[in-house]
């Protein structure tokens, strides 16, 4: 199912946070129906630095071939600003569309930006924002890849400047809208209850971050769509590798940490080596007499 046609189902939509093609696999193996390539997520793991704009254009797309490779799911990918004006908003078009993406997710915010919830944001105009919307919409090959506008102004101009530029961008064809780090659990329902019917909603579920966290099911019942939890993987992931190589420093040894490990067969049979190998096998000899 392609994820404009999933959309028009009642249940919300569950995005997990992926950065790689371990990660991605990892998350279909549970049961997802989407996933979000998150740009912090990149920055995070391939970068070893925080979400302020670091990461390229050439490093998210590569990473998103790489996870199509590995995963038939519909994947939301993080396009940042466009990486520069409407026609870097189109080029970024182009190529994530090619490398497998089924939406991109583009913002208001100048560039380098930096993550949603860090302070000190800087915003484009209204009127750049909107002409991004129409550039990638002229761009995109398929009607069924969409365009996802989220407006950062909560955090630098306050909720009715958010509201107002919202208004703006649907009107300007995007296809899902996501209004960035609301404060409250007020705030989310004013999103929702001014949008929710006319554009699918997605809202951002940051651990630690501006928005109190609340669960899928919550968010479904006000009106939200999509929920997105874009970073928590690598959060959990550093967590336990922190643990890890500490225990490895103090003990020299996997064992007093074995029992969170996977060990070598189990992380073999997560990846679906032997069924790799013996599909392999199938062009063995082929060209033999």
């Amino acid at each position: 199912m392609s994820l404009k046609a999933r959309l028009k189902q009642p249940e919300i939509l569950v995005a997990p946070g992926v950065y790689d093609g371990l990660t991605a696999t990892l998350a279909a193996s549970a049961g997802f129906e989407a996933l979000y390539l998150s740009g912090a997520a990149v920055a995070y793991t391939r970068l070893g630095r925080p979400d302020i704009g670091l990461t390229s254009l050439s490093e998210m797309a590569d990473t998103m071939a790489l996870i199509r490779d590995r995963v038939d799911l519909p994947v939301i990918i993080d396009a940042d600003t466009g990486f520069g004006n409407a026609l870097n908003a189109q080029r970024t078009m182009r190529i994530y569309e090619r490398a497998g993406a089924n939406a991109l997710q583009i913002e208001d915010q100048s560039y380098p930006k930096r993550c949603g919830h860090l302070a000190d944001k800087s915003l484009i105009s209204k009127e750049e924002m909107v002409g991004k919307i129409s550039a990638m919409a002229e761009a995109r090959a398929s009607d069924e890849t969409l365009i996802i506008a989220r407006t950062d102004a909560i955090g630098v101009e306050g909720i009715e400047a958010a509201m107002v530029r919202a208004e703006a961008y649907v009107a300007a064809g995007a296809d899902v809208l996501f209004v960035e780090a609301p404060r409250s659990a007020e705030e989310l329902a004013r999103v929702a209850g001014t949008f929710a019917g006319r554009v699918p909603l997605l809202a951002n579920m940051v651990e630690g971050g501006a928005t109190p966290v609340q669960k899928a099911e919550d968010l479904q019942a006000l009106g939200f769509d999509i929920v997105i939890f874009p970073g928590g993987i690598v959060r959990a992931l550093a967590k336990s590798a922190a643990a890890y190589y500490g225990s490895l420093k103090a003990h020299g040894s996997n064992a007093p940490f074995s029992e969170q490990m996977f060990d070598f067969n189990g992380l073999n049979d997560v990846l679906g080596t032997s069924d790799m190998l013996a599909a392999g096998r199938r062009f063995e000899g082929l060209g033999e007499g």
